[in-house]
């Protein structure tokens, strides 16, 4: 299998391993659904009877008062007292092991490599954190939506890009699949690809 490098053309044999890989929709699904309920939070937190302070005494004695019979300032039907069904902080946490992580990461990148949606440059120009560089850099490569996956973080290109809408740089350790998800193109440098193939082709 062969990719182009741009901006010249030149190729680039890749791995099948990685990029000729049949698209696992249930897997990915999977692989997705955790890791967006992994993100969820509750700050939610109310108290029921048994969580309000106070309510240690019975108001008034069982009989003879001529008002209905309480045991505890603190129920549900008292002000200041507890919610019925008080809700609490819940742990939306699903595990996913690294196995099916790295192949839903490969299965992803395997589709946008053949609906043409992977671009390879030989290297991202910007060698200062400018907005103008970058955005000089995507010009020429005609892209408005657009993750850059580098060999390493590189603060430059990582600055020169965080004002500009659509685009997101991360390297190839911290890849996740929703992230590929979320934009029109994956952009790879030939170095960042090279060590894809080196963590995810074993």
């Amino acid at each position: 299998m062969e990719i182009s490098i741009l901006p010249n053309d030149n190729k680039m044999e890749i791995s099948e391993k990685c990029f000729g890989v049949q698209y696992n929709e249930t897997l990915v699904h999977q692989v997705i659904t955790s890791y967006q309920s992994n993100l969820r939070s509750n700050s939610s937190l109310q108290k029921n009877r048994s969580q309000v302070s106070g309510g240690g005494k019975k108001p008034w004695r069982q009989k003879g008062t001529g008002r209905a019979r309480a045991g505890t300032t603190r129920g549900p039907i008292w002000r200041g007292g507890g919610v019925t069904f008080a809700t609490g902080i819940s742990n939306f946490n699903k595990k996913i092991n690294k196995k099916m992580t790295n192949a839903a990461i490969i299965t992803i990148v395997s589709e946008l490599f053949r609906e043409q949606k992977l671009v390879v440059v030989d290297k991202i120009d910007v060698k200062e954190p400018k907005t103008k560089l970058m955005q000089t850099f995507l010009d020429s490569l005609k892209i408005t939506s657009a993750l850059f996956v580098t060999e390493e973080e590189d603060n430059n290109i990582l600055l020169a890009s965080r004002n500009i809408k659509n685009i997101n740089v991360i390297s190839v350790n911290n890849l996740n699949p929703l992230i590929l998800l979320k934009h029109k193109n994956v952009v790879f440098t030939k170095n960042s690809l090279t060590k894809f193939e080196e963590r995810y082709g074993n």
